[in-house]
């Protein structure tokens, strides 16, 4: 199976998420993607209790496509959701035999070196970097070429919506049809989030 990793902190799940998905699927004629929401992301201060819930939206997000599945993995853990440990865990259970793809914006990439053994992780992972600015140069991530990193750059043009974008709007009492995912809008209001 050619499968591919969408690691995030879905904080809430958007439709720039899926159209990246979607894209990854498509242009990399990947079997599956992989969502894995983090129950506790190590690098953002997130509200425990919202974990539930971002669960429960990437859930409905992806329930429609066939192609696209949901992981508990990091939810069964607990504790901090180190990547490196969810990759040695993933690789147990599909039984992959070389490097996993691995779906990652240039804003977390660009950090790549600070995660949890990083060191270790890049042997296992081929990444896919998406662009979260408009004018990003493929020049500035050199460096992590020569640090061993193996990964490319997806040619996906840039679409500005952020989840930091998402959650503002909702507290500011803006509409959040941003999302373009009415199931997720509709979660969010029954059950009074981010407000």
């Amino acid at each position: 199976m050619k499968l591919c990793v969408f690691q995030g902190t879905f904080n809430p799940i958007h439709k720039v998420h899926l159209k990246v998905a979607e894209f990854a699927l498509d242009f990399y004629k990947f079997d599956k993607i992989l969502f894995i929401p983090a129950y506790l992301p190590p690098h953002k201060e997130v509200d425990k209790n919202l974990a539930k819930h971002r669960f429960n939206m990437v859930k409905l997000a992806v329930e429609d496509n066939e192609y696209f599945d949901i992981s508990d993995i990091e939810y069964k853990r607990e504790g901090c959701s180190y990547t490196y440990l969810t990759i040695l865990e993933l690789k147990n259970i599909y039984k992959i035999s070389g490097k996993i793809n691995f779906l990652i914006g240039t804003d977390a990439f660009e950090k790549i070196d600070t995660w949890y053994e990083t060191d270790k992780l890049k042997e296992h992972l081929h990444f896919i970097v998406f662009p979260r600015c408009n004018n990003f140069k493929e020049s500035d991530f050199d460096k992590f070429k020569d640090m061993g990193y193996d990964f490319e750059f997806a040619p996906m043009d840039y679409i500005d919506v952020s989840s930091t974008e998402v959650r503002d709007n909702i507290n500011n009492k803006k509409s959040v049809e941003m999302l373009e995912i009415p199931r997720v809008v509709e979660y969010i209001k029954e059950n009074g989030l981010y407000e």
